[in-house]
């Protein structure tokens, strides 16, 4: 399969050394134009770890050129992304092709449903509950891939498509996807946004500083805590649409093949087989900058739809926003096109498994 992925990050680079080393022709596209240039200019992709090797994605200009004859498209950027990636491909995806989201993140894939609705074009989304790998860019032409996880969740808008987009992610990376009910699921399944929130104010000075600290030995019994308050919420909050996702403890079990035990005792665990990895030596981290505004204020505002109380999730975006000096609750930019406003949790379920409502004519 040609297989266009929109983003050049370590989840970018890591995702077309997969696909070519396993046969398929990737199509490397990044936005800024800065992390395809030594591509672009004929160097190869070196790639290490879970598999090693070279390989020569082709790099495309622009989303359109990118996007123009791949069967599949994956968007492979941050959340705070999203949007303008999903604006610059909209236009140029046509029927027959499948959208891969990796990972879904505040019902992004429902805002692309709405901008194909309004040209009249529906296509399986496939969405991801978190990424097939994790990864580390060590440079434009380097990447290591440190992960392949076992088993994640697909969920497909409209639901309808749902085998097609559960064979394509089959046929891509293997037989290593469960079935999930719809993308309001996999867009609360990631763990992220509430692990990172505990261990970055867990570790606060430690990241101020930038200090070298490893994530998993720092997730302390009190951390652990915190981290598993905010997961009761997130879990409350699936619960009252009817979901049925998987606590953090069973993420890790699911991620890392450790014992199901409570969280503390896991990341002991993982610290001891693995170490690091090392976490965040600047205030400027994903940890705070992407996954609340794109995790804990979604779920917050999702929660206040169910009518279920997420009163931690509030005191933390609170907390954050007062300590990084910014507020966070503003900084998402896919709440206010998702059109959740006034929507009751039927018709958010509904909009969830069968996408944005046809333009009547």
């Amino acid at each position: 399969m040609k297989v266009a992925i929109l983003g050049t990050g370590g989840i970018g680079l890591a995702t077309a050394a997969w696909l070519a080393h396993h046969g398929h022709v990737p199509v490397l596209w990044s936005p800024s134009g800065a992390g395809t240039r030594e591509l672009a200019a004929g160097e190869s992709l070196r790639y290490s770890g879970k598999i090693e090797g070279e390989c020569r994605p082709e790099v495309a200009s622009s989303a359109a050129g990118a996007v123009a004859d791949a069967d599949v498209i994956l968007v492979a950027v941050p959340g705070n992304g999203h949007r303008t990636v999903m604006e610059a491909a909209a236009p140029h995806i046509r029927p027959g092709q499948v959208v891969v989201i990796s990972s879904l993140c505040s019902l992004s894939a429902l805002y692309l449903s709405r901008l194909l609705a309004e040209r009249g074009v529906e296509v399986p989304i496939a969405t991801w509950g978190t990424t097939v790998l994790t990864a580390r860019r060590r440079s434009g032409t380097d990447v290591a891939i440190m992960t392949v996880r076992t088993s994640l969740h697909v969920a497909t808008l409209p639901v309808s498509q749902a085998a097609v987009g559960l064979e394509t992610c089959r046929t891509l990376f293997g037989d290593r996807f469960l079935a999930q009910s719809d993308v309001l699921a996999t867009s609360l399944i990631n763990i992220n946004p509430v692990a990172h929130l505990g261990l970055a104010l867990g570790n606060l000075t430690r990241i101020e500083r930038g200090e070298n600290w490893p994530q998993y030995h720092y997730m302390t019994d009190s951390v652990s805590r915190l981290i598993t308050t905010l997961d009761h919420e997130r879990l409350a909050v699936a619960d009252a649409f009817g979901l049925r996702i998987h606590p953090i403890e069973e993420h890790f079990h699911r991620s890392f093949d450790v014992p199901m035990t409570d969280l503390a005792e896991i990341a002991r665990t993982i610290h001891a087989r693995r170490g690091g990895p090392p976490g965040p030596t600047s205030l400027d981290t994903r940890f705070i900058l992407e996954d609340v505004p794109y995790g804990l204020v979604f779920a917050e505002a999702v929660g206040k739809i169910a009518g279920v109380d997420t009163s931690v999730h509030a005191a933390a975006i609170t907390l954050v926003s007062a300590i990084w000096g910014r507020d966070f609750r503003a900084e998402n930019d896919l709440l206010p096109v998702l059109g959740l406003d006034g929507l009751s949790k039927d018709e958010l379920l509904q909009r969830a498994r069968h996408g944005w409502p046809a333009a009547k004519a």
